[in-house]
């Protein structure tokens, strides 16, 4: 009995969750498209530097 009263409460929560509206999840997925691509150019550019670096003193 204990796991249906345990489901019971689950649903319970889940009414009390504020889900966010479609605009905001779509302002949220532009934000992290936006900062996934920043990343992906700042540790490039990184990498190319210590790839140019390591082979300068390698030889």
């Amino acid at each position: 009995m204990k796991s249906v009263e345990f489901l019971k409460s689950v649903k319970s929560e889940f009414a009390k969750v504020v889900w966010p509206k479609k605009d905001e999840v779509k302002g949220m997925t532009v934000v992290v498209l936006i900062l996934v691509a920043f990343m992906t150019v700042y540790f490039g550019v990184l990498d190319a530097i210590f790839s140019r670096i390591v082979s300068f003193l390698v030889g």
